[in-house]
């Protein structure tokens, strides 16, 4: 896509996927853009890492990705 010039959003809440794909990834609670992961800092980042980083700044504890799906 980056030969192309194309910006593609893919809208997930599967966080492995939104991990692996692409090169940026943001995550959002209640509207607002809390997250914008990219560069090393999102090459490296784990599932359990980004549950971490959305519980610190929602301010939610969440166990597991499943509560995002009925948040």
């Amino acid at each position: 896509m980056a030969q192309h010039k194309l910006t593609v959003l893919m809208v997930t809440h599967d966080l492995k996927q939104a991990l692996t794909m692409g090169n940026r990834t943001l995550m959002m609670d209640q509207g607002r853009i809390i997250l914008d992961l990219k560069g090393k800092e999102r090459e490296k980042m784990t599932v359990n890492e980004l549950l971490a980083k959305f519980s610190a700044r929602s301010g939610r504890e969440l166990t597991d990705d499943r509560i995002l799906l009925h948040g």
